[in-house]
């Protein structure tokens, strides 16, 4: 069965996209951050930074996918889409 994109819903793809690069950047941001904050002076650590952080992925995240959908959307209404081919099988359970 062939299968053809003509379109990604902007707004959906971008708010998944968004939540999910802030939340696996905290796996990154947290132990990188205790890391610093070992070898930092007393005082100088900006802890604020485990929050700022996840929150500019968040933002980036949506506006970067939100400029990618509407592009690709764009672009597919003048050249044609994304194909694929898939099959079904069966699965025996």
């Amino acid at each position: 069965m062939k299968v053809h994109i003509d379109r990604f819903p902007v707004h959906q793809n971008a708010k998944v996209f968004a939540v999910l690069m802030a939340l696996s950047s905290l796996f990154f941001v947290i132990p990188f951050m205790l890391l610093v904050s070992m070898m930092a002076p007393e005082g100088a650590f900006p802890v604020f930074m485990v929050i700022v952080l996840p929150v500019m992925y968040l933002v980036f995240g949506y506006l970067m996918v939100a400029v990618g959908c509407s592009l690709y959307n764009w672009i597919a209404r003048h050249i044609g889409g994304l194909e694929f081919e898939s099959r079904r099988t069966d699965a025996a359970v």
